[in-house]
């Protein structure tokens, strides 16, 4: 198994969209991606407008197939609009 820690910067005006939009992409990562474990989006207590994204895929294919999905596709413009900052991404590997 694999995880990916996404951080993302979004000003925090657009927090409420941000969450609207990601809260429905979620839903369909869920529904829609065997091969993914668990998808979460946390926020900052100390950062505001901070947000990270704990995501764990069963392979690196699994990754690959949810980078590729039509509903995260659709999401990147909205996603690249709200950002305030590049994302900053963490690949590791689950020990336990």
């Amino acid at each position: 198994m694999l995880a990916l820690i996404a951080t993302l910067k979004i000003d925090p005006a657009n927090a409420a969209r941000f969450e609207a939009e990601f809260t429905e992409v979620a839903a369909k990562v869920r529904a829609d991606e065997p091969g993914n474990i668990a998808y979460n989006l946390t926020r900052s207590r100390t950062e505001p407008g901070t947000y990270r994204v704990m995501e764990i895929y069963r392979d690196d294919e699994a990754l690959r197939a949810h980078s590729g999905s039509e509903h995260f596709k659709a999401f990147r413009p909205t996603m690249a609009e709200l950002l305030v900052a590049p994302p900053e991404m963490e690949k590791l590997d689950v020990v336990v």
